[in-house]
């Protein structure tokens, strides 16, 4: 099963709230943070510097299909649409009409849900999760999971992993989470390692104390109000949404294959919506707008405001999660968001809430279009946000702990599989050479521990970069692009 959340991180606002939420702590009010805009004529230029990346991704990254939308200041900038939605009868993407499958960045609309909540005062943030469900997940070491640590992804919990016969079984997400509850690992609230579990979970809190079933509620309460009229998380498909809904594809031997839609009923909330881009920019523009649009509130700006606000972060001096939304860059300017990939769809938003701007993006086609989605969403914000390269580092220091890191993000009841770890290792005394997932990657020294990536990186950024962290008997490894997990050295003898 591939249903993955390979994300780039999400940037933050720095927004400290006026007002309590319930569970929340009382924090001193804050002045809004500063504007930084983006620069008028690298906006005013987007849209064909959009139409160049992507005449150069469906050359070069099996992409079928792909929409782009941005939003600024209240207003939709443009949309785009590229390829075809239907390749065999011809049907190419409609940028107002064909829906695509934005896999994890459903989570966004589940965190919303779970916001309105929190603000009726029938959820409380710092609250044993049992209290709101009909089902008893254990503690760990006598600590309960919370409602803030769904938002954060610091259950402490093994992930699940099934093959895609497994995901071809019929069975409700509701029966789902009762029946694969995951192995308590680590106290909660202390390390991230994403989970959709938890997003199902949290999606099944906003049904139980609503009374509605989710997809209704959330059609309700969050796209009715905002004239999302084509978005859902109903499996399958009907009507005019079925009809417009953008095939799902493998390629192989220099063709494309259509594949049948995705189905992850099972995890409802975490992932199944469907969705246009006209939706997804109306969606932006409620988060930009302090959580409303037209005239009609979904959440109150305090609410908004913790979504983006920090949380929790792996890795001392980068970037961590805020509440649902990853961060991204923590200044010039901050921003928050979230990626999502389903085996067919690749897909990504970002805000940056101190410009008044926001993108979405989603890629359909093979396995490549993958890299596609996130080189085209780099393209996007180092035109807009460029940022120079760190400063290099040429002292003489002792090397890092190198060797084989493994990702705390991985089913804890079947064996590690070696093939899935990075390797670490040194080029020169200022250099690493890092493997993974069929990649080489080569980054320089910029601090004791920290490296940046100079391999595939274009002027102006972003630039990802890496911290090692921890202690001599619990070496780490985080990168700034992946705040939702933890890298952890792998041991002699370890399975």
């Amino acid at each position: 099963m591939k249903f993955i959340s390979r994300y780039r991180p999400s940037l933050t606002i720095a927004l400290a709230l006026g007002t309590a939420l319930p569970g929340a702590p009382l924090q001193a009010a804050a002045q809004a943070p500063a504007t930084v805009p983006a620069d008028t004529e690298r906006v005013a230029g987007l849209a064909d510097f959009v139409d160049g990346v992507m005449a150069q991704q469906l050359a070069t990254r099996e992409v079928a299909g792909a929409v782009v939308t941005v939003v600024q200041n209240g207003k939709v900038l443009f949309t785009r649409a590229y390829g075809f939605a239907d390749i065999d009868r011809g049907i190419k993407v409609d940028g107002q009409k064909t829906l695509f499958r934005p896999g994890s960045v459903s989570k966004l609309i589940t965190w919303t849900a779970l916001m309105q909540q929190v603000e009726n005062g029938k959820v409380d943030l710092d609250a044993d999760v049992n209290r709101y469900i009909d089902f008893v997940i254990p503690p760990f070491e006598g600590k309960p999971i919370r409602v803030r640590d769904l938002f954060s992804h610091t259950l402490g919990m093994s992930d699940l992993a099934y093959d895609e016969k497994e995901w071809t079984k019929q069975e409700s997400y509701q029966s789902f989470l009762k029946t694969h509850v995951p192995q308590r690992l680590w106290a909660p609230g202390t390390e991230i390692s994403y989970s959709n579990y938890g997003a199902s979970l949290a999606g099944y809190i906003v049904e139980r104390v609503s009374g509605e079933a989710f997809n209704a509620y959330v059609t309700r309460h969050i796209f009715q109000p905002l004239g999302m009229t084509h978005t859902t998380f109903a499996e399958p498909l009907t009507g005019e949404n079925a009809a417009n809904m953008a095939l799902g594809y493998q390629f192989a031997d220099g063709r494309f294959k259509a594949r049948p839609y995705e189905r992850y009923a099972k995890i409802m909330p975490a992932g199944s919506a469907a969705s246009t881009a006209p939706d997804m920019a109306r969606f932006m523009l409620a988060m930009l707008g302090d959580g409303a649009l037209d005239g009609k509130r979904i959440l109150k700006p305090a609410s908004v405001a913790l979504l983006e606000s920090d949380s929790i972060a792996n890795t001392p001096g980068q970037p961590g999660m805020a509440h649902g939304f990853m961060v991204a860059r923590e200044q010039g300017p901050r921003m928050v968001g979230h990626g999502g990939n389903t085996a067919d769809f690749h897909s990504y938003l970002l805000l940056a809430p101190q410009a008044g701007l926001g993108f979405f993006v989603s890629f359909t086609g093979g396995d490549a279009s993958y890299a596609g989605r996130t080189e085209l969403s780099d393209a996007i914000i180092g035109r807009l946000f460029p940022q120079p390269p760190a400063k290099r580092w040429t002292q003489a220091g002792a090397l890092p702990p190198l060797g084989a890191y493994r990702s705390n993000r991985r089913d804890y009841s079947i064996a590690a599989d070696p093939a899935g770890d990075i390797k670490v290792s040194a080029v020169g005394d200022h250099g690493l050479l890092v493997e993974g997932h069929g990649q080489k990657t080569a980054w320089e020294k910029i601090g004791p521990d920290r490296y940046e990536r100079i391999t595939g990186t274009a002027e102006g950024g972003p630039y990802d970069q890496l911290r090692f962290y921890g202690d001599a008997d619990h070496p780490r490894l985080g990168f700034a692009s992946q705040p939702h997990v933890a890298y952890h050295l792998v041991k002699p003898g370890q399975p």
